[in-house]
């Protein structure tokens, strides 16, 4: 669809705005698509951090959810970041309350703690190492222990990364709305329409939904994957909004989002506070430098080594 000639000139008006204060825009995948068209970078969330912690800009403005600005700030405690909604929460980062995980992790003395990145930056300060769905396997397996490994906060996650790794693993039972509600029966109608697609999900999908993926992947991982593959047609089980980009890469290939409890629109599963953010309040946050993220120093201090942990294992 063509672009409005409202859109075009906010557009117009955030590219000259980062311009002239120096701000680099990093979006999620699952963010609308005009967002995406004037990000610097798109990707999922370790791209987002490898390019947050490389940043020389003066304000980095975060088009995704609170974690993401928070992991921003962690990296870059000098630099104004911004978030244009500070509403933009996470479920999967609210399902981990950091007075509860704090019990959690003291009941297993010794053993290490590793945090998905979909996490708040308090809960990161309780980690050894955050990984992301991209590099969760190589972290999990870079580990020396024999001590059980604490995972958190995604429950699906966690079962994935034993099965993968063979670790022995004590997992927080947490979860994501968009991941959680995907419908077994009605993507096997779908696949019945389409027996020619192949079914790809994100390990956050529960596990009914995994064992019937031909593929399992990060956001990113599943763009690659379609980008390689032969095949021609996909059931894609992840936030909706990554089919822009990815349609992007395979023009010519047919993308199906994988259908949802919900009755909506598309009947896909989309995350509420992904679109929270819009290109009217992006516009608004450049021009304001506000709404600003902070992380306590004490909290920074101790997230960052991490966060770092988890850098060095992607280079």
């Amino acid at each position: 669809m063509k672009p409005s000639v409202e859109t075009l000139a906010i557009s117009d008006s955030i590219r000259v705005l980062k311009e002239r204060k120096n701000a680099i825009i990093l979006a999620h995948y699952y963010q609308t698509p005009e967002i995406q068209e004037v990000a610097d970078v798109v990707g999922d969330s370790l791209q987002m951090a490898q390019h947050a912690a490389q940043s020389t800009a003066d304000i980095i403005v975060v088009a995704g959810v609170y974690f993401m600005a928070e992991t921003a700030k962690i990296l870059n405690p000098t630099r104004k970041v911004l978030l244009p909604d500070l509403s933009a929460g996470c479920s999967l980062a609210d399902s981990c309350p950091p007075e509860q995980f704090k019990e959690f992790i003291k009941a297993y003395p010794g053993s290490p703690v590793v945090t998905y990145i979909n996490c708040s930056a308090e809960i990161k300060a309780m980690s050894d190492v955050v990984c992301t769905s991209s590099n969760a396997v190589k972290v999990i397996n870079s580990i020396q222990t024999d001590k059980p490994i604490i995972f958190a906060p995604d429950v699906n996650l966690g079962r994935y990364l034993i099965q993968q790794t063979g670790r022995d693993m004590i997992l927080w039972d947490g979860s994501c709305i968009v991941h959680e509600n995907f419908s077994i029966d009605k993507i096997l109608d779908l696949h019945a329409a389409y027996p020619d697609a192949k079914f790809i999900a994100h390990p956050e999908s529960q596990p009914h939904i995994l064992r019937i993926a031909s593929y399992i992947g990060s956001t990113k991982g599943m763009i690659d994957f379609v980008k390689r593959d032969h095949h021609h047609q996909y059931i894609v089980a992840t936030e909706a909004g990554i089919l822009y980009q990815m349609q992007k890469e395979v023009p010519h290939k047919l993308l199906i989002p994988a259908p949802s409890f919900e009755d909506n629109a598309c009947s896909c599963s989309e995350c509420p506070y992904m679109k929270l953010n819009s290109l009217e309040k992006l516009e608004a946050c450049l021009a304001d430098e506000t709404p600003e993220v902070h992380v306590a120093q004490p909290i920074r201090n101790k997230a960052v080594l991490a966060l770092d942990a988890m850098l060095m294992q992607t280079v």
